[in-house]
């Protein structure tokens, strides 16, 4: 991400973002020369670090204390990387943003303990903001998303699962995380209570709103743009929100559900049902409900004096809403 690009979506605390950068480097200064390699590569991709600049931002509500707030972001941001590490060992993915994953460039078994460094790199940089606090919420994050990573994994080409259950399990996937760094970064900037609690539900709503996006990029996104085909969750049996109201909105003979049930011609089933869903109003339904979020995640910090720092949350919420990627 150029600087222009951080500056635009993380305004007044964008500046600070490359101390992030320079302590998720740091992780890769190891001695182990196959720990090096596999850190360079898991790393190596730089997304939009969406998670730390809403820490430095939820900080500068607050005493900006830029030595609490960096390990704070770095380890939220690890903590997601190594998530997507053991992901695509489970997946059996051997790609990623249009790169190849760890996965496929080393073996399974080496890959799930990269993932497990990672892990244990990112909760010995939580303890350097000496906060006891922080460093429950980051555990409790870390489980939630791990029971809703096992949650996707269980339900894999379940058409029985409802909209309830989705939201549920992408609150603990994804939301949990945003709303870790939100809250995190409010209680380590010393905010007030009304402040913290703000930060959490804007985090989470914001969370919901991403997860959403992305997963109705999955039947429309520009492949290239994502670095994946289109239809990779249906393909792996995860049906997200788009495939759950076509599921219920047309039971009768429905093609998702003939995909799932599929012994053979399964390329074209995928095909048929991706069709079907792109061509139906479930994607507009799905993103009307991740504008609902947004206007959460606004509602929640609508007391907050105007400051750049408030207008910079609201465009990330538009932000999110508009990607394409």
């Amino acid at each position: 991400m150029t600087q222009v690009q951080m500056k635009t979506l993380y305004g007044p605390v964008a500046e600070d973002m490359i101390l992030v950068e320079d302590l998720l480097e740091s992780t890769k200064n190891v001695d182990l020369a196959p720990l090096k390699r596999m850190l360079d590569h898991a790393l190596e991709a730089r997304g939009k670090r969406m998670r730390p600049g809403l820490v430095l931002l939820a900080g500068s509500l607050g005493d900006y204390n830029l030595n609490k707030l960096v390990p704070l972001g770095a380890a939220i941001e690890l903590l997601h990387t190594a998530s997507l590490v053991h992901d695509d060992v489970v997946d059996g993915a051997t790609s990623r943003r249009g790169r190849p994953t760890a996965n496929a460039v080393f073996d399974n078994a080496l890959t799930v303990l990269l993932g497990d460094y990672m892990f244990a790199n990112a909760a010995e940089m939580v303890t350097r903001t000496g906060s006891l606090a922080v460093t429950r919420l980051f555990a409790l994050a870390l489980m939630k998303m791990t029971s809703g990573e096992l949650d996707q994994d269980a339900a894999a080409f379940d058409v029985g699962k409802d909209v309830q259950q989705y939201l549920w399990r992408i609150g603990g996937k994804t939301a949990a995380l945003f709303a870790n760094a939100t809250e995190g970064g409010a209680t380590l900037g010393n905010c007030d209570e009304r402040t913290i609690e703000a930060m959490r539900t804007y985090g989470y709503s914001l969370g919901m709103a991403f997860q959403i996006v992305d997963d109705v990029l999955d039947f429309n996104g520009d492949e290239e743009s994502m670095g994946k085909p289109v239809g990779s969750d249906l393909l792996e049996g995860t049906i997200t929100l788009p495939g759950l109201l076509f599921l219920e909105r047309y039971p009768q003979d429905n093609p998702i559900k003939r995909f799932i049930l599929a012994k053979r011609d399964r390329d074209a089933r995928l095909r048929e049902a991706l069709d079907a869903v792109a061509n139906s109003e479930v994607l507009d339904d799905s993103l009307d409900i991740a504008r609902d979020y947004v206007k959460r995640a606004n509602e929640a910090i609508s007391f907050l004096p105007e400051s750049d720092t408030k207008r910079c949350m609201i465009d990330l919420g538009e932000y999110v809403l508009s990607r394409r990627s």
